[in-house]
C-alpha cells in the first residue's frame, strides 16, 4: 500500500503546483498590469474636422498655422476629461438662460461657447478683477449700466451680465465687421486689437500674431463649440440624467431696504444659502437700496429644496 501512498502524494504535490502556476500567471505582475493599461487605456490623435466655422465665419483649416493650433485645443480639452464633463453638466443648466437673450440682441448663439472659456459657467474672480460668467470688468459693466459695490454686483447677474456682453459684443462687430474679430476684441479690447491690426497690415484675425492668450482665445472657443456640439465624437459618455438641471424659480420686486436676509429667506421657505445660491450679485447680508430702486430677487419654486 506504501507505493499508492507515494502516488496520492505526487498527485497532491501536481495539484497544489498547478493552483501556484495558474495564480501566479493571474497576479497583477508588471507585465500583466501594463497589459491591461494598454488595452483598456488608450490615447489617441483626433481628426480635426474638414469644415469648422464661428458665427457662420469659416476658418481657413487649409492653412497649416491654423489646422495645428485648432488641433492643439481639441486635444487638450477632449483630453482633460473631467473639465470637460462639468462643461456638459453646466451648459445644460445655463445654456437655456443665455441662449435666448444672445438671440433677442442678434448675436450669434455660438458666443455661448465664449462664455464657456471666459468662467467655465461660473461666477469666476480673475486675477485682473473680473467677474462673473462674462468675467465683467468694473469700469465696463459700469459704462453698460450695471451697479458695482460692496452692497449689489450685477456682473454676477447671469441675465444681466449676458444683456451687457451682447451690446459689447454687437458694438465690436459694427467696428470690425467680423464676428471672429469681436470675439478676440472681447479678450484684448477694441483698442488692442484695432492696433495689432493696423500695425500689421492685415484686416482678419487668423492673420494676426498676437500674445499667448489672444492668439488661443478663438481657438478655444471653436474645441468647445465642436467637443459640447459632438460628445460620442470626443469619447463623453453621458445620460441626461447626469447634466445638470436649472431649478425653476420665479421672481419677487423689492424696491426697500432688507435689513437681514436671513429673516427675508424664512419668508419663502428657504434658507440664506439657497437665497445666495440664486442671487449671487447680492454680496452683503442686507440690501441698502437708499435710492428705492426695483430689484429682481429670484426664489426658487416650492418644493425643489425639500429634504
Amino acid at each position: 500500500m506504501r507505493w499508492i501512498k507515494n502516488v496520492m502524494a505526487l498527485l497532491g504535490l501536481f495539484f497544489v503546483a498547478s493552483i501556484f502556476v495558474n495564480a501566479f500567471q493571474d497576479a497583477p505582475t508588471d507585465e500583466n498590469f501594463e497589459k491591461k493599461l494598454v488595452n483598456d487605456y488608450n490615447v489617441y490623435a483626433l481628426q480635426v474636422p474638414e469644415y469648422l466655422e464661428f458665427s457662420g465665419e469659416p476658418v481657413p483649416l487649409n492653412n497649416p498655422d491654423i489646422y495645428e493650433r485648432i488641433d492643439r485645443e481639441l486635444l487638450v480639452n477632449t483630453y482633460w476629461q473631467s473639465n470637460g464633463l462639468l462643461m456638459f453638466k453646466r451648459a445644460k443648466k445655463y445654456f437655456p438662460v443665455i441662449e435666448p437673450i444672445l438671440a433677442k440682441h442678434g448675436v450669434p448663439d455660438d458666443f455661448k461657447y465664449l462664455a464657456v472659456i471666459e468662467s467655465g459657467l461660473t461666477n469666476a474672480v480673475s486675477p485682473a478683477g473680473a467677474r462673473g460668467f462674462w468675467q465683467i470688468m468694473k469700469t465696463t459693466g459700469r459704462e453698460y449700466g450695471l451697479e458695482i459695490n460692496d452692497n449689489v454686483d450685477e456682473r454676477y447677474n447671469l441675465e444681466m451680465a449676458t444683456e451687457v456682453a451682447c451690446e459689447y459684443l454687437k458694438k465690436s462687430k459694427e467696428r470690425f465687421g467680423s464676428w471672429t474679430l469681436a470675439a478676440a476684441a472681447y479678450n484684448a479690447g477694441n483698442y488692442g486689437v484695432s492696433k495689432e491690426l493696423e500695425r500689421q497690415n492685415v484686416s482678419d484675425y487668423y492673420d494676426l500674431l498676437l500674445g499667448q492668450e489672444t492668439g488661443r482665445y478663438v481657438f478655444r472657443i471653436l474645441a468647445l463649440k465642436e467637443i459640447l456640439s459632438h460628445p460620442d465624437k470626443y469619447g463623453f459618455n453621458f445620460r441626461d440624467k447626469d447634466l445638470y438641471k436649472n431649478v425653476p424659480t420665479y421672481k419677487v420686486g423689492v424696491d426697500t431696504a432688507v435689513t437681514d436676509f436671513t429673516a427675508f429667506s424664512e419668508k419663502f421657505g428657504i434658507n440664506y444659502k439657497i437665497l445666495k445660491i440664486h442671487n449671487p450679485w447680492l454680496r452683503e447680508k442686507h440690501l441698502n437700496n437708499k435710492s428705492r430702486k426695483q430689484y429682481f430677487i429670484d426664489i426658487p419654486k416650492e418644493g425643489v429644496y425639500l429634504k
